[in-house]
């Protein structure tokens, strides 16, 4: 059995270094005791000495480039197996090169779970650690911090800190390692003792804010206890107020339900038909995709009408052999009244690009004219057309393939195949494939907004590929 004892400090070379050796030497992980932080010592393998490198530098062995950086993670868990687990997956590694990708593994899975968990340890520290001034008579402003962490994360963390709060000079101490910054350069020290810190002028502006900004009808205590664990509230001065706040929260609720709208007065009517008479009327006769689009802009021909900026129709050259229809305006289309201009928008002119399928040359629109969206604070969450709203605006659909007489439509997303070729089946086997309806050909195709939904790299990178190819398809068959 050979013993290896890890340092406070540099743990992550300490322990690479003795990896190093022992991998080469070819000892396997059952005979080696990793001992560090709170580790307890092996009695029996105390005096076994850990073996020298067979090859120096660790020559022949090779990890994939993720490896070094979820290593630094996990040994900053306090799990006293953490040493060991990365030793045996270290060993693993130069004969399952793809190991790291397999989340089955029970291996892999006890080390991620590790890793995540010193990740949340490092945002609860970024996000909860709470600086006091001292004095100074140097140009450079003082702070100070005290924080108590779950895990060893000082070390991880101190660069961030040191990005964020570079005009000044700051410690945060815990009890395993102080991160000192002064003068722009960064050190480490040792643990410390809670030190007394002055009470901050800002504290009762911060705690006022707070409190005003507490929504007394979103209460979810299991929510707010994750987010915000009791253990750091001593050293919060907000959470002061977070009981009375709670006491509260029924008689806010109360009143605000009491503050709610009532009837609009008698005279609100006659200003309603004042302001509907004078708005701009529909053409009488739709000749031309100009009078088309303004006649979209007064659409009532669904609820969607009510809460988005305004009617997005289409645009592009007015005899398009190609026509694009994708599902409905998404928030950045809403606001600048113009289809695909946002992220999804960015991905399909990427993908037109690349096809020799030009913009200008294409007709841009969708299925649905208005944006659907249910709000989330300040954010606007998309949400997927229902079916009589698609064939409510199936109507506008219509108008624009009377006018532009395409050659080819590219249906993107399900609500766009719904739209032009009335079926509701998904197009994951219907993709790239030409559809006869009695507007003419459709061809289907992934959203770009679904593309980047996609969380796995390399299945986003083939839906782009698909995307690619079938405007490819489509460019050849519009000639």
């Amino acid at each position: 059995m050979y013993r290896v004892a890890l340092p406070a400090e540099r743990l992550m070379a300490a322990w690479r270094e003795a990896a190093r050796g022992l991998a080469a030497a070819g000892v396997p992980a059952a005979d080696v005791a990793w001992h560090g932080g709170e580790g307890e010592g092996d009695l029996f393998a105390a005096s076994a000495p850990a073996p020298r490198a067979a090859q120096p530098g660790g020559g022949g062995l090779s990890v994939p480039k993720d490896f070094l950086s979820l290593a630094e993670l996990v040994l900053a868990h306090r799990d006293p197996e953490a040493p060991g687990l990365l030793y045996t997956l270290l060993l693993r590694l130069q004969a399952e090169r793809g190991l790291l990708a397999d989340p089955a593994d029970p291996l892999v899975r006890r080390v991620q779970v590790l890793a995540k968990a010193v990740r949340r340890d490092m945002h609860k520290m970024r996000a909860f650690v709470r600086f006091r001034e001292l004095p100074t008579d140097q140009p450079r402003r003082r702070f100070a911090a005290w924080f108590e962490p779950d895990h060893r994360i000082v070390g991880l963390n101190a660069p961030f800190f040191a990005r964020r709060f570079a005009d000044m000079d700051w410690a945060i101490h815990t009890p395993d390692a102080s991160a000192i910054f002064e003068d722009g350069t960064l050190r480490m020290a040792a643990g410390a003792d809670r030190p007394d810190l002055p009470d901050d002028a800002h504290e009762a502006l911060w705690a006022t804010y707070f409190a005003n900004i507490f929504n007394p009808a979103r209460i979810k205590l299991d929510a707010m206890r994750s987010e915000m664990p009791q253990k750091y509230w001593k050293n919060l001065p907000e959470t002061n107020q977070i009981p009375a706040m709670l006491a509260a929260a029924e008689g806010r609720v109360a009143a605000m339900r009491a503050a709610e709208a009532t009837e609009a007065p008698g005279r609100a009517s006659a200003i309603s038909a004042r302001y509907r008479k004078g708005m701009p009327a529909a053409p009488a006769e739709i000749r031309s995709l100009d009078d088309a689009r303004a006649a979209c802009g007064l659409c009532t021909r669904c609820d969607l009408y009510q809460h988005a900026t305004q009617a997005v129709f289409g645009e592009g050259a007015p005899n398009a052999a190609l026509m694009i229809v994708g599902e409905q305006p998404g928030d950045h289309e809403d606001l600048a009244g113009r289809p695909f201009v946002g992220p999804a928008g960015q991905v399909l002119d990427e993908a037109m690009a690349k096809a020799g399928v030009q913009r200008p040359a294409t007709w841009l629109t969708n299925a649905v004219k208005h944006f659907k969206f249910t709000p989330r604070g300040k954010r606007r969450l998309h949400q997927t057309p229902n079916a009589g709203e698609v064939q409510a605006c199936r109507w506008w659909l219509a108008e624009e393939l009377r006018l532009v007489r395409p050659k080819l439509t590219m249906g993107l997303g399900g609500t766009a195949a719904l739209a032009l070729t009335g079926r509701k089946e998904g197009i994951t086997r219907r993709r790239g494939k030409i559809e006869d309806t009695p507007d003419g050909p459709v061809l289907l195709s992934w959203h770009p907004s679904y593309i980047l939904r996609i969380p796995d790299a390399a299945a986003q990178e083939k839906a782009r590929a698909e995307l690619l190819a079938d405007l490819e398809m489509a460019r050849e068959v519009v000639g």
